[in-house]
C-alpha cells in the first residue's frame, strides 16, 4: 500500500506502479531512491496503522537529527546549552518546512547525518584515524538516505577536510576522507551500482526540467508558474532570516576564534558556503560541479546551514530569554511566509479524498518523469487501457491471474498468432516467460508499453522483475565492505 506524497512505500518491492491519469504502468523509482525512508516506512507500517506513521516516521527523523547534536555540541558545551542546541537543531524553521510544506522525509532522516559528520572530520584533524570506518558509514548512510543530502555531505566534506588541512598545515587528513569516501561508497554498492549503471534505462534528464533546476530555485528567483514562486518566496524568507541570526550570532561569538579555532572556522566557512550556493552568483558552480545540479533546488544547502546556525547561536545567545525570543521570532517569519504566499498544505478535501479513493481502488497515483523508462510516453497511454489487450487483428480471451509490483501471470487464448501489448513500461529487467519459455519482448511504438508475442491457442504469459547483474554486483561489493570495515575496526588498522 503506497501512502500519496509520501517517499516510502509498504510494498518493499524494487518496482512501482504509478498513476497516468486512471492507467497503471510501470516504473522502477526503487531502484534509483535510496531505500532509508520508504524501509522505514515499510517498517512502522507493519506494526502500526498507517494514518500514524507519518508523524512517528517525522518523530524518529526529528529525535535522531537532536540526539546526533546533543553528541556534537557536548564536545564544546555543557549538557544544559547542549540540550539546548539539540532542541534547537532538531525543530530548526527549515526542518518545519520540511515537516509542514515539502514532506521530503527522506531529506528530514538525513538530518541526523550532519552533526555526526562535522564531529568526525573535527576528531579527524586531531589525528584520530580511527573515525575513518565511522565516517565511511556516515557516508555510506548519506547514499542510503537521501540522494540529494548525499552530494551536499560529500560536497561539504571536501570543504570541511580542506579546512582543516589548511588550520592544521597538514594533508594527512584529506587522506583519511578519501579513505573514507571509498570505503562509503563500496558499503552502500548495492544501491548506487544499480541507480548508477540503470540510468541508461530511465528518463533521469527529466529531473532537470524546467522548474527543477537550479536556476529555477536561487532565493527569491520569479518564474511563470505562480505556485513556484508562492513556495519560493515562503523558504526565501526563511532562508533569509536564517542567514541573518547566524550572521548576527558569528559576530556575537567571534571571541570562540580563540577558544576552538577549528570548530569556529569550520563552522562559519561552512555557513558562508551554504548562502553563496543558494544565490544566483554560484551558478557557473551548479554547471561545473559533478552530479551538483541534480540537486534540483539550491535552498536544500539550508540543511546543512542548520549546523552553524545551531552552533553559533548556541555560543553567542547564553540567555534562555533571548534563544526563546530568537526562535520566537523565526517562527513569526515562518508563519507570515507561509499566510501571505503559501499556506503549509494546499489541498483540499476533495483532493484528499481523491487520493483516498484511487488507492482504495487501486488506481495510484501520479509519478515522477525521471524514473519513466527510455522512449516510454504516459501521456500517449488511454485513461482506460486494459492490463492486457491483443494488440492485432486476433481475437481471443484473457484472463488476469495476478498483478503485482514484481510479478504478472495471465492466460491468453487467441484465434492466431500476434502481440499483447500491456499496461506496463517495457523496462530490461523485466523477464518474459510464454508457456515456460523465454520470450522475447518489445516497446511498442508510441507509448513504450511492453508487447509480448503468443502463438495461436492457449498461452500462460508469466513477467517477473528480474535481479539484473548491477544488483547482484552491488550486493556482493557491500557484503565484502562491510567485512572488510569490521576487519579495519577490530583490528585498529586505521588508528
Amino acid at each position: 500500500m503506497c501512502i500519496p506524497g509520501w517517499k516510502f512505500c509498504r510494498n518493499g518491492s524494487k518496482a512501482l506502479s504509478i498513476r497516468v491519469g486512471r492507467s497503471w504502468l510501470s516504473s522502477p523509482r526503487f531502484i534509483f531512491y535510496p531505500p532509508a525512508s520508504w524501509a522505514l516506512g515499510s517498517a512502522l507500517t507493519a506494526v502500526f496503522p498507517w494514518t500514524i506513521v507519518s508523524s512517528l516516521h517525522i518523530w524518529i527523523a526529528l529525535t535522531a537529527a537532536g540526539v546526533s547534536m546533543f553528541f556534537l555540541a557536548r564536545e564544546w558545551f555543557d549538557r544544559r546549552d547542549a540540550s539546548f542546541a539539540a532542541v534547537l537543531y532538531a525543530v530548526n524553521p527549515y526542518h518545519l518546512l520540511i515537516v509542514y510544506w515539502r514532506s521530503d522525509f527522506a531529506e528530514l532522516l538525513a538530518s541526523w547525518l550532519l552533526p555526526l559528520l562535522l564531529l568526525l572530520i573535527l576528531r579527524a584533524g586531531r589525528g584520530n584515524r580511527r573515525v575513518t570506518t565511522f565516517l565511511a558509514v556516515i557516508l555510506a548512510c548519506s547514499w542510503l538516505t537521501n540522494a540529494p543530502a548525499a552530494v551536499m555531505v560529500h560536497y561539504s566534506l571536501a570543504l570541511l577536510l580542506l579546512v582543516i588541512a589548511w588550520q592544521r598545515r597538514s594533508s594527512r587528513v584529506l587522506l583519511t576522507g578519501a579513505v573514507a569516501v571509498l570505503l562509503g561508497a563500496v558499503l552502500a554498492a548495492f544501491y548506487l551500482l544499480p541507480a548508477i549503471y540503470e540510468q541508461r534505462w530511465v528518463d533521469i534528464a527529466q529531473a532537470l526540467s524546467p522548474g527543477y533546476r537550479p536556476i529555477d530555485n536561487f532565493l527569491f528567483v520569479h518564474t511563470s508558474d505562480a505556485e513556484h514562486v508562492a513556495f519560493n518566496r515562503v523558504i526565501s524568507w526563511i532562508a533569509v532570516a536564517e542567514i541573518a541570526a547566524t550572521i548576527a550570532a558569528a559576530w556575537m561569538a567571534r571571541q570562540w576564534r580563540r577558544r576552538a579555532p577549528a570548530l569556529w572556522w569550520a563552522i562559519v566557512i561552512w555557513a558562508a558556503a551554504c548562502v553563496v550556493m543558494m544565490l544566483p552568483i554560484s551558478q557557473p558552480l551548479w554547471s561545473f560541479l559533478p552530479k551538483l545540479r541534480f540537486m534540483q533546488f539550491t535552498w536544500r544547502w539550508l540543511l546543512c546551514l542548520g549546523i552553524p546556525f545551531t552552533l553559533l547561536v548556541t555560543m553567542s545567545l547564553r540567555g534562555w530569554g533571548s534563544r526563546i525570543a530568537l526562535y520566537a521570532a523565526m517562527l513569526g517569519v515562518l508563519a507570515f511566509a507561509g499566510r501571505h504566499y503559501q499556506p503549509p498544505y494546499w489541498d483540499h478535501a476533495d483532493d484528499l479524498r481523491e487520493m483516498q479513493d484511487n488507492m482504495s481502488a487501486g488506481e495510484g497515483y501520479d509519478g515522477v518523469e525521471e524514473y519513466t523508462p527510455t522512449a516510454a510516453d504516459p501521456s500517449a497511454v488511454g485513461k482506460d487501457a486494459r492490463r492486457v489487450r491483443i494488440e492485432g487483428p486476433a481475437h481471443g480471451v484473457i484472463h488476469v491471474l495476478q498483478w503485482n509490483a514484481k510479478r504478472k501471470l495471465f492466460t491468453a487464448e487467441v484465434s492466431a498468432p500476434d502481440k499483447l501489448a500491456l499496461r506496463l513500461f517495457d523496462y530490461p529487467a523485466w523477464r518474459v516467460e510464454v508457456n515456460g519459455r523465454v520470450a522475447q519482448a518489445e516497446a511498442r511504438d508510441g507509448t513504450g508499453q511492453l508487447l509480448v508475442p503468443v502463438q495461436a491457442g492457449a498461452n500462460r504469459v508469466q513477467i517477473n522483475f528480474a535481479r539484473t547483474w548491477d544488483r547482484t554486483a552491488g550486493f556482493w561489493i557491500s557484503m565484502l565492505a562491510a567485512l572488510l570495515v569490521m576487519f579495519l575496526w577490530r583490528t585498529s588498522f586505521l588508528s
